[in-house]
């Protein structure tokens, strides 16, 4: 239960130190985009990568070679994803969603919460996680692509652009 053999161990050691460097071969050679937090394929990769290198680790049935097809053919496909969304517009729009305003200088959207399954409880702990004690100097609160809420507060104008 607590050990079997120092074969295995080396296994592991030997296997994983491999496995590791190819995952980082493969994310250097994709660039910085491949493990960015954007969109929700984006999280489904790096979750998938960190599953297949501990399926590389510990399942003596995949091979170091197996792994490594399995990083390259996940980094593969989110490049072509993300290559595909950068270049054409209708395929951006298929696979990311659109940002969705829950609140707007102080009220809340209940129709867009409601759509969002986000509650009004969600919203004002993101305001207060942004140092604000209550909706009161409020610009927005933005439901992000990635899942997590930007709070905008009403001083804020970068360079003269209008946020919302």
């Amino acid at each position: 239960m607590f050990f079997s053999d120092w074969a295995d161990l080396g296994r592991i050691v030997a296997v994983g130190t491999l496995a590791y460097a190819a995952l980082i071969v493969f994310l250097r050679l994709s660039g910085k985009r491949t493990l960015t937090k954007l969109n929700a394929f984006d999280l489904v990769v790096t979750v998938a990568l960190g599953s297949t290198l501990s399926s590389v680790l510990l399942d003596k049935s995949i091979t170091l070679a197996e792994g490594a097809l399995a990083f390259g053919l996940l980094v593969l496909l989110q490049y072509i994803l993300t290559w595909s969304s950068v270049r054409w517009r209708p395929f951006e729009k298929a696979v990311k969603s659109e940002p969705t305003l829950l609140l707007h200088r102080g009220e809340f959207l209940s129709e867009a919460m409601r759509r969002q399954r986000i509650t009004e409880s969600e919203v004002l702990s993101a305001v207060r996680s942004s140092g604000k004690g209550d909706v009161r100097g409020i610009r927005a609160v933005v439901l992000e692509n990635d899942g997590s809420l930007s709070v905008i507060p009403e001083s804020s104008n970068e360079g003269g652009v209008t946020l919302i």
